[in-house]
């Protein structure tokens, strides 16, 4: 059986010194000393190697949260302010637009070391942007690690994108840890953020801590199994205060470690076993019945603190080491391109043959810097290694270590460390080998854009420029599409959103000095059909000489849910019995049925959610060719559609908008005009704020930024991630292919 999915999971196939090292400060009471941390060249032992993501809704304080990561593990000397109000800025946001915008746009990476009372651990780290327009680079970070961070603000709780990250994290299997961040905020609490991950992520979540006070009285923690309170003291909390329990918070310790033991006795072997002989378990026991369970992802160990306030972060990193797991306990599979890309595991084997994976593509004044994942072997300095997609053999004449802009020349990387190179051009999500297996890992997921615009440079002397930050761009983001419009020979950008064009526009201004014009932002349509067709087309043409003879029957039909859960949009899929259609002219009708595929019937947008299936057809001995069979699917694919009561879908965004309670009527109202749906509307405690949840179609969103505004006086905010395509009303519907037929009569 010939089969093809297009897009979604697919098979593809010297800079500045870092920031010098602050030693002598101590962390959670141990001293980290020069000989402590590893050197560039020195390999760390596969077991102590943790590689993590932190991701979070935008706003929940993920790169606060990494900012004091690399201060307590002695990474940065001193502790910045996110939003460079201090002239600096965070480490890991070094874009000058992340540090005007106080937002995360580009992951970034970096490494340390932490020295906890379980083990000592070198810590890859990526901490990923929250807004939604960005999400492509959550997906690539989340492809390549280990486990996660998953952070949730105290007082805004489970929000959009946290639905979305929470969505990634499962797509790829990712262990995780959760951290409920600003508990010293004023409406921080954490019951309600745990609460909510059970019910709207249906997370197994439980906390393993107890706040010592909330808002402006947070002052610690506790640790419910050492049972111990635990303090931050010293200006930045450097010094970590261990004390009793305090008097008032003891009969809630005992209830929560009832809890935790209740709820790993439903999911780990050896807890159950002893809650059924009503054995009290060890600490260890405990500890490990966490890890096991974490790792196996039927358990999520929730902590929680101020990162902002310099609370629980040290903790936090104990964790990390202690639940999360290795590089060698994660299961990595690649295909096996010999063997008809059946499934190979991977080992986690410094001497076993090098499989690493590109995920990220920078471009730098070095020229392209290349991200790698070693998933196994070793990556040398100087060696070849060979391109699984494009067969190509490359030297690699630099390897660094990552500390955000930062770069730290290394010789060599094994299994289980993320690495970047200079001087090895691919493409992101290219699979690269040593030459003794030929293998290929799988891609990620890649979304769909949502949103277009026209853009041009402003003036002729530009173009060069302009179509090398095009090329750039395009190949740093997978979710950045830019196409030529035959008909009007315009540039349309393609994107996640406003924010995400708007960023890129901005970067080639300030990057390769290029004013741009843009058009009025266009929403991505798409054609989807409702039921089973069939089609039985013959194309037939003589013109003297050779002519042109094809005849393929077959039918169209909707996705599965499976399907398109999986992220498939479509599926070619050949069931012709005997030689009817010669086997070398089935890849032509596979060529003609994607190209159908990239114009619908009605007003010529995308057909998506669509499986075409071949059953039989006809050849004739001199007039069938290529051509002849591409023509005879793509018209036999009309035909089917035709019959299968298509429609057009819209993208319809999840909004959430929150402001002062007064201001409730206005913001439903406001929504109601938009056509959007009400999903939810959630006050906090005390009633002086309230959280809107609604549906709303993305051609209604444009400008929401400014309505909102005025109708609460600057004092709401809101936020909104693609959901879905749903069909449009009949009326939108007609006026579409009205204004599509009318396109089509000027054009022709």
């Amino acid at each position: 059986m010939l089969r093809s999915v297009i897009p979604g999971l697919r098979r593809v196939g010297v800079g500045p010194a870092s920031a010098p090292l602050n030693l002598n400060r101590f962390t959670a009471g141990r001293a980290i000393s020069s000989s402590s941390l590893l050197s560039s060249s020195d390999a760390p032992h596969a077991h102590r190697n943790r590689n993590i993501g932190i991701s979070a809704h935008i706003d929940s304080g993920k790169t606060t949260l990494t900012e004091r990561i690399l201060y307590y593990t002695g990474r940065i000397n001193a502790i910045h302010d996110v939003r460079g109000k201090d002239g600096v800025g965070a480490k890991m946001d070094s874009m000058d637009l992340e540090r005007e915008k106080g937002i995360t746009i580009q992951s970034a990476a970096t490494y340390c070391e932490w020295k906890s009372p379980y083990m000592d651990s070198f810590i890859n780290i990526i901490d990923t942007p929250g807004h939604v327009d960005f999400t492509v680079e959550v997906e690539r970070a989340l492809r390549v690690l280990d486990g996660a961070v998953l952070v949730v603000c105290s007082v805004s709780g489970v929000q959009s994108q946290t639905l979305t990250v929470d969505r990634q994290m499962k797509r790829y299997n990712v262990p995780r840890v959760a951290f409920i961040n600003k508990c010293d905020r004023m409406g921080a609490n954490p019951n309600k953020c745990i609460a909510a991950m059970r019910k709207e992520l249906r997370l197994p979540a439980c906390a393993l801590q107890v706040p010592i006070g909330l808002e402006e009285h947070h002052n610690g923690v506790i640790d419910v199994i050492a049972q111990q309170a635990v303090y931050f003291e010293g200006e930045r909390g450097d010094e970590v205060v261990k004390k009793e329990v305090p008097e008032e918070y003891l009969e809630q310790v005992q209830e929560l470690r009832a809890e935790i033991l209740e709820r790993l006795a439903d999911v780990d072997d050896e807890i159950g076993e002893m809650f059924l002989m009503e054995e009290e378990p060890t600490e260890e026991q405990i500890y490990d019945a966490v890890r096991r369970c974490t790792i196996n992802r039927s358990f999520v160990p929730v902590f929680m603190g101020s990162a902002y306030k310099n609370k629980g972060v040290q903790l936090l990193l104990d964790a990390v080491n202690r639940y999360l797991p290795s590089p060698g306990e994660s299961t990595n599979i690649a295909l096996d391109l010999d063997n008809s890309e059946a499934e190979v595991t991977l080992k986690n084997d410094p001497d076993a043959p090098l499989v690493a994976l590109a995920f990220k593509l920078e471009e730098s004044r070095f020229g392209q810097l290349t991200y790698l994942r070693i998933y196994q072997g070793t990556l040398k300095k100087g060696v070849a290694i060979y391109n699984q997609s494009t067969g190509k053999k490359v030297k690699v004449p630099r390897i660094v270590r990552m500390h955000s802009s930062d770069m730290e020349d290394v010789t060599e990387l094994s299994a289980g460390d993320v690495a970047a190179v200079f001087g090895v051009e691919c493409a992101s999500m290219d699979t690269f080998t040593d030459g003794a297996s030929n293998v290929s890992l799988v891609s990620m997921f890649v979304p769909s854009p949502v949103m277009s615009l026209a853009v041009k440079p402003k003036e002729s002397s530009m173009s060069t420029n302009f179509s090398k930050a095009i090329g750039k761009f395009t190949r740093e983001d997978p979710t950045l599409r830019v196409t030529v419009d035959s008909k009007t020979n315009e540039t349309i950008m393609s994107g996640m959103g406003e924010l995400h064009l708007d960023i890129y526009i901005e970067r080639m201004k300030r990057e390769y000095k290029v004013e741009c014009e843009t058009g009025s932002p266009n929403v991505q349509y798409k054609e989807a059909i409702t039921r089973k067709g069939a089609f039985n087309y013959l194309h037939k043409k003589q013109s003297g000489g050779s002519g042109q003879y094809a005849k393929v029957i077959g039918h169209v039909e909707p996705l599965t849910e499976e399907e398109v859960a999986s992220g498939k949009e479509f599926i070619f899929e050949n069931e012709v019995v005997g030689t009817n259609i010669p086997p070398e002219f089935l890849p032509s009708c596979e060529k003609g049925a994607l190209a159908a595929s990239e114009k619908g019937v009605l007003a010529g947008f995308n057909l998506s959610g669509m499986k075409v299936v071949l059953t039989d057809g006809g050849a004739h001995a001199v007039d069938s060719n290529d051509l002849a069979f591409q023509l005879a699917i793509r018209y036999g694919i009309r035909q089917g559609v035709q019959a299968a009561n298509p429609q057009i879908l819209e993208p319809v965004m999840a909004l959430e908008v929150e402001a002062p309670a007064e201001f409730q009527g206005s913001i439903i109202g406001g929504l109601n005009k938009k056509n959007g749906l009400i999903m939810n509307t959630d006050l906090n405690e005390d009633g002086s704020s309230v959280k809107v949840q609604a549906d709303v179609p993305l051609k209604n969103m444009f400008g929401y930024s400014t309505t909102l505004r005025s109708s609460t006086q600057g004092k709401g905010e809101f936020s909104m991630e693609y959901k879905l395509h749903q069909a449009v009303s009949g009326d939108v519907q007609k006026d579409l292919i009205k204004a599509y037929a009318n396109r089509f009569d000027e054009e022709n």
